[in-house]
């Protein structure tokens, strides 16, 4: 990765955490230095973990260097680090536990819709294409390292596709990837997040939906405003200085969406791609109202609408004239997103609605070589596409400090995949890199699973 796209990512990351100060006798001044040399260091443990071979052998660089500093600051910076890695190898709990941005109230909260009689809650996936038919432009964002934010966006796009909307920009591909469009599917190097089966899921389904994908992160090494400025001036200049009347949709991480109010010392990149081409967008928030590892760190308005609606999907309110809920200004509609549940350690959003279905792998499969890590790919797909799931399989949780061992006589671990139906080549591969099984196997319209 190069340091310009270090830079941006550490710039956004010091904003989003460089928020509580430890306790202890130092000043904020201390602090944040504290937070800049943990910042220094996590980019140089990554560095360090990205010459490994295999996606397996960087997480245990990872994992080691997270087990070995246990210093308040070091632990928040690189929590973040962990967690991208932890989404990457399927290890979605762990990650959320990494990394948690806490979602207090804030001032200019608007009133919570269980207090207004005047709203009531729809299906997230039926309102908001609803609601898109009268925009050009829709933003919908994500939380980078919880991709339960990205698979209402994976569900929509059949939906906009089907309204007219063509052209998708994502924020974390890579514009050096200029096969991405005719190869159908991404590969390591389409982006950094792509690197997750969610995330890499959305690029594939929007494909074979016929968008038309727009890379738009900033070239250059600006950060701040004028990244968010150059993100704009790129969209813009890839889509509506060419085709002024063209339907698209952006996704972007957090604020970037927002159309209103200061991100980052200046405007956000939808505030700017406003000012270039005049078009207002549906901006769509899903990283606010998520359910958390604690409830403590959920938004106070989060656990009375689950307790009063008690939603099974995404949801958003609509009031008596069909205008959205949303938390803040800025926005025109929040998700809310239900309380997860596990299966056997993963979490069941990975159905994507229902549009995959659990699989279940047995550690037999890594020949006694753990951690394994277990991934499906499309058959049709080729050997460097972006797995369509992984998980590690390890008879001890994947957080052990270097000095625990593999517990014996405790059996192979198991757990279960997520896939669409379809042909897929299933593979173990232990931290060296290597296969150590591999499989064809057919996923039917109805999968039978061994009992919970």
């Amino acid at each position: 990765m190069s340091s310009s796209r270090l830079a941006k990512r550490l710039s956004c990351l010091l904003s989003l955490v460089c928020l509580p100060m430890a306790a202890g006798a130092q000043s904020p001044a201390q602090w944040r230095t504290q937070q800049l040399d943990a910042s220094l260091k996590s980019e140089r443990i990554m560095k360090q973990a990205d010459t490994r071979k295999g996606l397996l052998a960087q997480y245990q660089v990872m994992r080691y260097a997270y087990a070995e500093d246990k210093s308040p600051a070091f632990r928040l910076i690189f929590g973040q680090y962990m967690s991208w890695y932890q989404t990457f190898i399927g290890d979605y709990p762990d990650a959320a536990l990494s990394f948690s941005i806490r979602q207090p109230s804030e001032s200019d909260d608007r009133p919570s819709p269980v207090a207004n009689g005047d709203y009531t809650a729809q299906p997230a996936l039926d309102a908001i294409p609803e609601l898109a038919k009268n925009y050009q432009l829709v933003f919908l964002n994500e939380a980078h390292n919880i991709p339960l934010t990205r698979t209402l966006t994976v569900q929509l796009l059949p939906g906009l596709r089907k309204s007219g909307f063509t052209y998708l920009a994502i924020e974390t591909l890579y514009q050096t990837d200029t096969a991405l469009q005719t190869r159908g599917y991404p590969i390591a190097k389409s982006g950094f997040y792509t690197e997750e089966p969610i995330s890499a899921e959305l690029v594939r389904t929007a494909l074979k939906l016929g968008f038309k994908l727009i890379p738009y992160e900033a070239t250059s090494d600006a950060t701040g405003d004028a990244r968010e400025a150059e993100q704009a001036r790129n969209i813009y200049a890839a889509v509506f200085k060419k085709d002024p009347k063209a339907r698209l949709i952006v996704e972007a991480g957090y604020a970037h969406i927002q159309k209103s109010g200061e991100f980052l010392g200046g405007q956000s990149m939808a505030e700017h791609l406003y000012k270039l081409s005049g078009i207002d967008g549906l901006s769509v928030e899903q990283t606010m109202m998520i359910p958390h590892p604690s409830s403590d760190d959920d938004h106070p308005y989060y656990a009375s609408i689950v307790k009063n609606f008690q939603p099974a999907t995404p949801i958003v309110f609509v009031d008596k004239t069909e205008k959205p809920w949303s938390l803040r200004p800025g926005y025109n509609v929040s998700v809310i997103f239900p309380p997860q549940k596990l299966r056997r350690g993963r979490p069941t959003w990975l159905t994507l609605g229902n549009l995959r279905q659990p699989v279940f792998v047995s550690g037999d499969k890594c020949d006694e070589q753990y951690p394994c890590l277990i991934e499906a790919r499309y058959s049709a797909e080729g050997k460097d596409a972006i797995a369509a799931d992984r998980m590690v399989l390890d008879p001890l949780p994947l957080m052990p400090t270097m000095g625990e061992r593999i517990r014996q006589g405790s059996g192979a671990p198991v757990g279960e995949l997520y896939l669409r139906p379809g042909e897929y080549e299933l593979s173990a591969i232990g931290t060296d890199d290597q296969t150590l099984f591999s499989q064809h196997i057919t996923v039917s319209d109805t999968v039978p699973t061994p009992p919970q």
